[in-house]
């Protein structure tokens, strides 16, 4: 099969002619008819993030139907449509995942990290880790909801459901919990690269109430804040916009380091915290919400071939909404 490959971090993609591998117990393969770009494609390519798979097929908002099965697997059948997210396994027997924390499993492995993952034909996936897909949805649409809206819903569910929430960089993830919570009553603020006014237009389009600077003040004082961009000079400001109570969420897997700032801002019995990967049960969840409530997603489309132009399109802003690589 075809396959963009990293060979090294951060180096390009390249095209190549790889061999399909052999199925292992509950695994299933998959042919990938559309595969999201993550800002996680992007770490993991820039080499921010540690130890990736070498060489590695990025990629884990795959969408695509099911070819083969093992012998074993009775989760799923050849000829369902499911989505393959970023946990791609986890061990079932440390203390994280008795607990229903199968996110933190130490030994968990990650679909387009350290297994190999979509910017590809063919995927294989453990079957106990796929997501049946609505039908709702087209393939291209429902590619951006597979991490940018399960980290999403995630990051929402961490700010306890707020009034007042704010989004610290709109993209892919925000434009998607934006509609999440509009759904559900709540006011969105959104705050967006300075001068950034497509931005600040796809915001309101998106349900926003206010749109301005993300190095500016709020405009009311908020119960929460998402932060997506990887930027740690953001947190002094979402930590400044939230009332004493309130909660910020740092919803990305990498960012830059978060410079000093004065214990009177977190004072308060505000919150600073972080959400890492996703669970199954995060899944099942999102997907039964996205299937009783439409979520428009805004993207891009892509030839397999023209990865490496999606990711410089993500990494230099050029982005609305989310891209996705057709193969």
């Amino acid at each position: 099969m075809r396959a963009m490959l990293l060979k090294d971090p951060d180096a390009a993609l390249t095209m190549a002619e790889v061999p399909s591998s052999d199925l292992g117990p509950r695994q299933v393969r998959v042919v990938v008819s559309a595969c999201g770009v993550c800002r996680t494609d992007l770490h993991v390519v820039d080499g921010e993030l540690p130890n990736p798979k070498i060489p590695l097929v990025p990629g884990h908002e795959i969408v695509g139907r099911i070819i083969a099965a093992a012998p074993d697997v009775e989760r799923v059948k050849i000829g369902d449509r499911v989505g393959i997210p970023w946990l791609g396994w986890t061990c079932g027997q440390c203390e994280y995942c008795r607990q229903g924390r199968e996110n933190l499993c130490r030994n968990a492995r990650f679909t387009g990290y350290t297994l190999d993952g979509g910017f590809a034909q063919e995927a294989i996936a453990d079957a106990d880790y796929v997501v049946p897909l609505p039908d709702s949805y087209s393939d291209e649409a429902v590619a951006p909801l597979l991490c940018a809206g399960l980290i999403g819903w995630r990051a929402l569910k961490a700010a306890r459901s707020p009034q007042r929430l704010g989004l610290y960089g709109f993209g892919a993830a925000a434009h998607i919990v934006a509609q999440v919570a509009k759904h559900q009553k709540r006011e969105i603020y959104a705050f967006v690269r300075p001068g950034d006014q497509i931005a600040e237009r796809f915001a309101y389009e998106m349900g926003a109430r206010w749109a301005g600077p993300s190095n500016g003040p709020a405009p009311v004082e908020l119960d929460a804040t998402i932060i997506f961009a990887p930027v740690g000079d953001l947190v002094p400001h979402a930590l400044q916009a939230i009332r004493p109570g309130g909660i910020v969420v740092c919803g990305g897997i990498h960012m830059s380091d978060i410079p000093q700032f004065p214990y009177a801002l977190l004072w308060g019995e505000r919150t600073l915290r972080s959400v890492a990967n996703l669970t199954r049960a995060d899944a099942t969840e999102f997907v039964a919400f996205a299937s009783q409530h439409l979520i428009r997603t805004t993207t891009k489309r892509y030839a397999l071939k023209d990865a490496n132009l999606a990711l410089a399109d993500l990494r230099d802003g050029r982005l609305t909404g989310a891209a996705v690589l057709i193969p």
